[in-house]
């Protein structure tokens, strides 16, 4: 080499990243033919690699094969995955001609065929060959001398069966097409994204490791609540089940049910296999032929209900909270533990009366239909605190974002609105006048859900709508940057900040310009909880069968590390539900970031 650049501090962390995320861009490789884990465990010595490596490319290329390169070679291990499709007769063959091959080769060199991993079903077959005869044969009468009945672990070391007996796929299986709402083009269908799975078992991480995904699972610690179970499943009885549709298997319906749609799993999943869009879509599908329960409908329709809720809002809460409403809710499948969200005067009605102020630059705010009617407090001060900056803030004309539509699987009334809304959007929205949003859920939509459910003629306009969403506190930061808007502007006394991050901005976007936000304020520190999904994820935690989940969930980090907030410090998070699932489970009050941003700005005046 001629350079060797100095990493360090936080930059550190990329270089990791990066080197971890090779394993998902190569999951990720469009179509049947997938890097093969197949000869990646071979192990020699540092000096031999060259040789080895030089030898082992020589037979790729007897082959025909492409093969992939990586991983750490200063240890004499670089995995080796070649290119192969297990779907066909020939890719099998080649399967197990490769492995063998690879197996004299690592032997010439006085290697090890598992250098890093184990044996297993895949490379026991081999074993004869790397130890020779005679001491597997001492390996077999250990065997048989300590389980005579062969229990432990059967056909993993010793009389390991050939090793493409019990492959995922079967020989020239039929090519199953699914027709699908959303655009799966980019995984060439939707059981091609389930089949991305490697089953490398990331979805398994406890709090204790970090990440957000998957929540479930943390809480539960039972495998059929992971990711991999999940889109296992999906495949399994796509592919293998014996009825023609596959919606009518209760048990996918099951495994699919205490998923969260929380969108960890298309960060934070090595091969990006997204559970939150195969469950929409399966959910839409098992709608189409069983009736679609009279919950589903109404937390999907819950923008209308609460905008009639909002002509008399103190009439509409009271009923609600009553004996009588929450005998309602809860004869209907909601959480007796839980209050009904409260409705307020909407935003658009606040907005419409307000003083109109002319600003040095135009920003136009998705009213969403949690900010217009759940916490429209929340947006007037978004509003007043732009206003105050020098920001001209508009309301464009749009419908609600489709997100409670998405959540419960009615993707085919969310794909009007997200059509509907692009329409009445695309004339406004550009890079020097962007679409600012406060929920997380809602705004982001236009960056995930908007382009895949995009009609074919929308979908360029559905991208570019895409790159000028910005959650409030994107748009905040990129105008720090550029010299907008400055610390002078906030007050100077001190506060301490503890934050919570959305699931869907922790996915889809990032929680650094809210830490950015908020550090702002000359004497504001900021902390951010190191919190996977709250456990609310929208309606989740208010179903009654999977309140208690929502609870455990909450507890695994979050709940904990707010009661041990001191109280002369604030807490914030910026996704509604959030706020309501903190406060419901530590009995602490939440804001919303802006809210703060809001109150330092009229203490510095």
């Amino acid at each position: 080499g001629y350079h060797f650049p100095l990493v360090l501090d936080e930059k550190t962390s990329k270089v990791w990243n990066l080197r971890k995320a090779g394993l998902g861009i190569l999951s990720n490789i469009p179509g049947d033919a997938k890097p093969q884990p197949v000869t990646e465990d071979t192990a020699v010595r540092v000096e031999d690699l060259p040789d080895y490596i030089d030898e082992f490319t020589q037979m790729m290329t007897r082959y025909g094969l492409d093969c992939v390169y990586y991983a750490h070679a200063a240890s004499g291990e670089i995995h080796l995955r070649p290119m192969l499709n297990l779907k066909t007769a020939e890719g099998q063959k080649l399967f197990r001609d490769v492995a063998y091959d690879t197996a004299h080769l690592v032997k010439k060199y006085r290697g090890s065929l598992s250098g890093e991993h184990g044996d297993g079903r895949l490379r026991g077959e081999f074993i004869p060959i790397m130890l020779g005869e005679k001491v597997y044969g001492l390996l077999k009468q250990l065997k048989q001398t300590w389980d005579p009945n062969n229990i432990f672990n059967p056909g993993k070391i010793i009389d390991t069966p050939p090793m493409t007996q019990s492959l995922r796929y079967k020989v020239n299986q039929q090519d199953i097409e699914i027709k699908t709402i959303y655009d799966f083009s980019d995984t060439q269908g939707y059981l091609r994204m389930a089949e991305k799975c490697n089953g490398s078992g990331d979805c398994r991480k406890s709090q204790v490791i970090g990440g957000t995904m998957c929540p479930s699972y943390k809480a539960t610690r039972d495998e059929q609540n992971t990711t991999r179970a999940r889109a296992n499943t999906l495949r399994e009885f796509i592919t293998y089940g014996e009825k023609t549709d596959f919606t009518d298997f209760e048990e996918i319906y099951q495994v699919l049910d205490t998923c969260l749609s929380c969108k960890a799993c298309k960060a934070d999943c090595p091969s990006n296999v997204d559970i939150t869009k195969l469950k929409a879509e399966f959910l839409q599908r098992y709608y189409d032929s069983h009736s679609i329960p009279l919950r589903t409908r109404l937390i999907a329709n819950f923008p209308k209900i609460n905008r009639l809720m909002a002509i008399a809002p103190p009439i509409s809460n009271f009923i609600a909270n009553s004996v009588i409403g929450k005998w309602f809710a809860q004869s209907i499948g909601f959480a007796h533990e839980r209050d009904i969200p409260l409705v307020h005067k909407p935003l658009s009605q606040w907005y419409r009366k307000r003083k109109n102020i002319a600003g040095k630059k135009k920003v136009y705010l998705f009213n969403d239909e949690f900010t217009n009617l759940n916490e429209s407090e929340v947006g007037i001060k978004a509003i007043l605190l732009l206003n105050k900056l020098g920001y001209d803030v508009i309301i464009p004309k749009h419908l609600e974002s489709g997100r409670t539509y998405l959540s419960k699987g009615l993707v085919r009334k969310a794909q009007k609105i997200i059509n509907q809304n692009i329409l009445l959007l695309k004339d406004y929205i550009s890079d020097e006048t962007p679409l600012i949003g406060l929920e997380p859920s809602a705004i982001l939509t236009f960056r995930d859900e908007s382009i895949d459910l995009a009609s074919a003629e929308l979908k360029q306009t559905a991208k570019d709508l895409s790159k000028n969403s910005l959650l409030f506190e994107e748009f905040f930061v990129r105008e720090m940057e550029k010299g907008h808007i400055k610390t002078e502007d906030f007050t100077q006394k001190d506060l301490h900040i503890k934050l919570h991050g959305h699931c869907y901005q922790k996915a889809l976007a990032s929680t650094k310009p809210t830490l950015q936000m908020l550090s702002l304020p000359k004497n504001y520190s900021v902390e951010e909880i190191p919190s996977g999904c709250c456990g609310m994820a929208g309606s989740f935690g208010y179903e009654k069968e999977h309140y208690e989940l929502s609870m455990k969930v909450g507890e695994l980090v979050l709940f904990p590390s707010v009661r041990k907030t001191p109280l002369d410090w604030e807490v914030a998070a910026p996704g509604t539900s959030c706020r309501h699932h903190i406060a419901h489970g530590t009995g602490r009050q939440v804001k919303h970031p802006v809210e703060i941003m809001y109150e330092a700005v009229i203490s510095q005046k």
